[in-house]
């Protein structure tokens, strides 16, 4: 069995795991509140997720061509980006676990205390060979 492979087992697993368990709390908190309740904060926090991921992603835009304006490369706001998308899509999918992982990305201070986590991941990534950069 290739490494390859190993990962993508992991991984699997690992994203079979957190849908059962957002389904298990979804359905815990539904029995607890009301179902009604359930899909109204569902829906809020969908609301919420594009609405901020908008707004922060314009922002970052707007830095990002201000940096490249100044002749610096966009690093921070590439990472931000990153963190905004992916805080933005948790908020939108339905569940409680994504919402809170969604919101700490979404966050500045919890975004940029998990910064330093991302830009080194993203460092290995570019030396192993699995993200390609090229400046022009």
């Amino acid at each position: 069995m290739t490494k390859g492979s190993e990962v993508m087992r992991f991984l699997l697993i690992g994203l079979l795991v957190f849908i059962l368990l957002e389904i298990g709390i979804l359905i815990w908190v539904g029995s607890k509140i009301g179902v009604l309740s359930v899909l109204l904060i569902i829906i809020i926090t969908g609301i919420l997720g594009f609405y901020l991921g908008r707004r922060q992603g314009f922002q970052t835009w707007n830095r990002a061509l201000q940096e490249m304006g100044r002749n610096q490369a966009p690093a921070s706001a590439f990472i931000d980006s990153i963190c905004i998308i992916f805080g933005s899509v948790l908020l939108i999918a339905p569940g409680f676990i994504s919402d809170f992982f969604g919101l700490l990305l979404l966050i500045p201070f919890t975004r940029n205390l998990l910064k330093l986590y991302i830009a080194k991941m993203l460092d290995k990534l570019v030396k192993r060979g699995m993200v390609i950069y090229r400046r022009y």
